[in-house]
């Protein structure tokens, strides 16, 4: 598994991530989640839902990797998408996103 799929497995472990549908409306109208991560094989309606509601409350969205991998790297079944609530994890996401994910 590479560095990505690492890191979000470790903010699951320090709670910095929301995983949910309902959980992360809730915390994006709270704006505690300041980035939101999509996975591309989410259903269309979800998708849309979740990237309305972001851009309506002016939270960055990023679509990213699969449903299983994404839960299979929190320990989670089924998750369609994650909020990241920490600053310092969101750079280090990013910057492995543009890294290729590997380092």
């Amino acid at each position: 598994m590479n560095k990505i799929y690492n890191l979000l497995g470790l903010m699951q472990r320090a709670g910095k991530l929301i995983t949910g549908e309902d959980l992360i409306i809730k915390n994006l109208k709270n704006r505690k989640i300041k980035l939101l991560v999509i996975t591309e094989d989410c259903g269309v309606n979800t998708k849309k839902k979740l990237v309305d509601k972001s851009n309506f409350y002016s939270v960055d969205y990023i679509i990213f990797s699969s449903i299983e991998d994404i839960s299979v790297a929190i320990g989670r079944d089924n998750r369609v998408a994650v909020g990241i609530t920490d600053d310092g994890f969101i750079k280090k996401f990013k910057q492995l996103l543009e890294e290729g994910g590997r380092r």
